[in-house]
């Protein structure tokens, strides 16, 4: 089936959605990275009000949907003299959603980390932060990782709420070229095929380095037989 031509004069309109989405799923992705171990951070606090933060912010984040959220900050941003920076609602509210999620994927996986390390750390004088850079968070980066990617999937294909306070991403910008074109099905063909040209390198490539993560190492360093 060849591709209608306004569709095809169209293709242009869609690349610039399918920029948007990319840098969109991106600064999110940072956000919800940074709101994630925070969360985790503040979960692990012996200072009481610390962990109710954190229990808070992730009942909060996934108890509410995220359309609200996005509404919610959207319109609260115009209060601190942010107003009209529709983009910059719509990776908030993506990141701190996806951020309470990954704060209980990094909290579920701690269990990989033994009581013993946690004491050797101590014994070798290691603080809170090198301790966790160099003995938990690459332990429970790893233990992690297929969570990690489900989430980053699932936080790609909620992008699309973004539309709804003028954010011009792939999913908006194939209804703009359909209802101009009438070409629904190829349109959206198109857009689908998008989506998995961004998902399936990431997904391939993890599990590509889970398998290589987890194969046994010999003493010399290369693979054991």
């Amino acid at each position: 089936m060849s591709i209608n031509s306004g569709v095809s004069a169209s293709l242009p309109v869609l690349a610039d959605g399918l920029l948007n989405t990319v840098l969109l799923c991106l600064m999110a992705v940072t956000v919800s990275a940074i709101c994630g171990h925070a969360g985790l951070f503040l979960r692990l606090s012996k200072w009481a009000p610390a962990r109710w933060i954190a229990r808070i912010y992730v009942s909060l984040m996934r108890g509410t949907p995220a359309l609200v959220q996005l509404f919610v900050l959207f319109f609260a941003l115009p209060l601190v003299g942010l107003g009209g920076h529709p983009m910059l609602a719509a990776v908030l509210a993506i990141g701190l959603n996806s951020g309470a999620y990954m704060a209980e994927i990094l909290r579920a996986n701690l269990r990989v980390v033994t009581a013993g390390q946690h004491e050797a750390a101590m014994a070798l004088g290691l603080g809170p932060i090198r301790t966790w850079w160099r003995i938990i968070g690459p332990q429970v980066w790893r233990a992690g990782l297929p969570a990690f990617v489900n989430e980053f999937t699932i936080m790609l294909k909620t992008t699309p709420l973004a539309s709804v306070v003028g954010v011009t991403e792939l999913t908006f910008a194939g209804q703009m070229v359909s209802a101009r074109t009438f070409q629904p099905a190829q349109v959206l063909a198109i857009v689908a095929l998008c989506y998995l040209t961004l998902t399936l390198p990431v997904i391939v490539f993890a599990r590509r380095l889970e398998r290589r993560l987890r194969s046994p190492r010999a003493p010399d360093g290369g693979e054991a037989s």
